[in-house]
């Protein structure tokens, strides 16, 4: 590739970035804006006169705070309990051998092609059998038969040399110490690509938090700010401001495990 056939590939790329990136900018920005700002015809690129009213109104006038903070436990646990069982399906799928083996993970890709909406109904009679409707835990539960998160370990624990392994055993280490000291350690990557496809998923899995939780104390930020559409209907600016407090977190996950999920999602792409 020339030079300048580089820049140019280069200057598309972050032109492309820089569409994807606006509508993320201009909730942003729309969030510090008046009313009578978030209206203007045309619009402001950047606000003249910011204010933080809208974030004013917003804690004072719902139960942001706490919706947030459901958010973070239910994703954050859905997220740890979900990578530590998905790590052990990917070690036993790969380095162990028993009946029934190929079967049980052709299930796994199976159920990967079933749409998610079939499972809605059964699942909730589940949940309401278990007495769960209504509690975090009827969100969490579901997440730890995460299809995808079987599959990415498992294709990602085949990484893992064997001969790794077999040298712990010789040294005297039992099958929990091969899973916590030689083979956790170097799924590393996959286990930080794993937590961020999991926790994105948690945080955005609006249709199930909406259906288990009906209590305005236990309701996730998603399922909060639906019901302040009707609320701040004509308050573009503080529906901007509780938008924007939903997606602050889970930028942060991104940013702090990004490194693991480039190296997550390249994995088989290169052998040897």
């Amino acid at each position: 590739m020339t030079k300048g056939l580089k820049w140019a590939v280069d200057l598309v790329l972050y032109l492309c970035a820089l569409f994807f990136l606006f509508p993320i900018y201009w909730m942003i920005t729309g969030s510090f804006k008046s009313q009578s700002m978030a209206i203007r015809i045309p619009p402001e690129l950047f606000p003249s006169s910011p204010t933080t009213a809208n974030y004013t109104k917003l804690f004072a006038e719902s139960e942001v705070v706490r919706w947030l903070l459901n958010s973070v436990l239910i994703a954050g646990g859905a997220t740890l309990l979900t990578c530590a069982v998905a790590t052990m399906a990917g070690y036993a799928f790969t380095k162990h051998r028993f009946t029934g083996q190929a079967v049980l993970f052709g299930l796994v890709i199976v159920t990967m092609m079933i749409p998610r909406q079939l499972g809605l109904v059964p699942l909730f009679t589940l949940m309401r059998n278990l007495h769960l409707v209504n509690n975090s835990w009827s969100v969490i539960l579901p997440v730890l038969a995460l299809p995808f998160a079987a599959f990415l370990m498992k294709q990602f624990s085949q990484t893992v040399p064997n001969e790794l392994l077999e040298a712990g055993k010789i040294d005297g280490c039992s099958e929990l110490s091969l899973f916590a000291r030689l083979f956790v350690p170097v799924v590393k990557p996959g286990i930080g690509a794993l937590a961020i496809f999991v926790f994105s998923f948690t945080w955005n899995d609006y249709l199930w938090q909406l259906i288990m939780l009906s209590d305005e104390a236990k309701m996730t930020i998603n399922v909060g700010i639906s019901t302040l559409v009707s609320e701040f209907s004509a308050n573009y600016g503080a529906q901007m401001a509780a938008a924007t407090m939903g997606f602050i977190p889970i930028f942060v996950v991104f940013i702090a495990f990004q490194r693991y999920f480039v190296k997550g999602i390249t994995v088989g792409s290169v052998k040897g």
